[in-house]
C-alpha cells in the first residue's frame, strides 16, 4: 500500500492541525494504522493507532487528550487531528500501515511508511 502524508505546517502554541493521510494500491481497511514522529537525533516515535474498524484507538502518554486519529475507510484515509499544539510536537509526522494490532507500538509492526510531514510549533 502507498501513503501519503500531508497537512503539517508552521503553528503558533495552542494551535491545531490536521495531518492527512491518503492510502492506494491495496485494501486500506485491511490495516490497522499508526502516526509516528521523528526529531533529529531521536528515535522515531509512537504517537497514535487505529484498528481496522476504527472502533479501537491507541495513544502515546504524551499526547493522550490532546490528538485525535481517526480514519474514513471509505476515502482510504486517516486523520491526526493535533489540539493544543506545544513547541515539544514539533517533528517530522509519519502515517504507516500495519500488518496486525499486536504491538502496535513498535516500529517493525508496520509494513508500510509514508514519506511524512513536517509539523512545526512556534512557542
Amino acid at each position: 500500500v502507498q501513503l501519503q502524508a500531508s497537512g503539517g505546517g508552521l503553528v503558533q502554541a495552542g494551535g491545531s492541525l490536521r495531518l492527512t493521510c491518503a492510502a492506494s494500491g491495496r485494501t486500506f481497511s485491511n490495516y490497522p494504522m499508526g502516526w509516528f514522529r521523528q526529531t533529529p537525533g531521536k528515535e522515531r516515535e509512537f504517537v497514535a493507532a487505529i484498528d481496522w474498524s476504527g472502533s479501537s484507538t491507541d495513544y502515546a502518554d504524551s499526547v493522550q487528550g490532546q490528538f485525535t486519529i481517526s480514519r474514513d475507510n471509505a476515502k482510504n484515509t486517516v486523520y491526526l487531528q493535533m489540539n493544543s499544539l506545544k513547541a515539544e510536537d514539533t517533528a517530522v509526522y509519519y502515517c504507516a500501515a500495519a500488518t496486525a494490532w499486536r504491538d502496535r507500538r513498535i516500529r517493525y509492526r508496520y509494513a508500510y511508511w509514508g514519506q511524512g510531514t513536517q509539523v512545526t510549533v512556534s512557542s
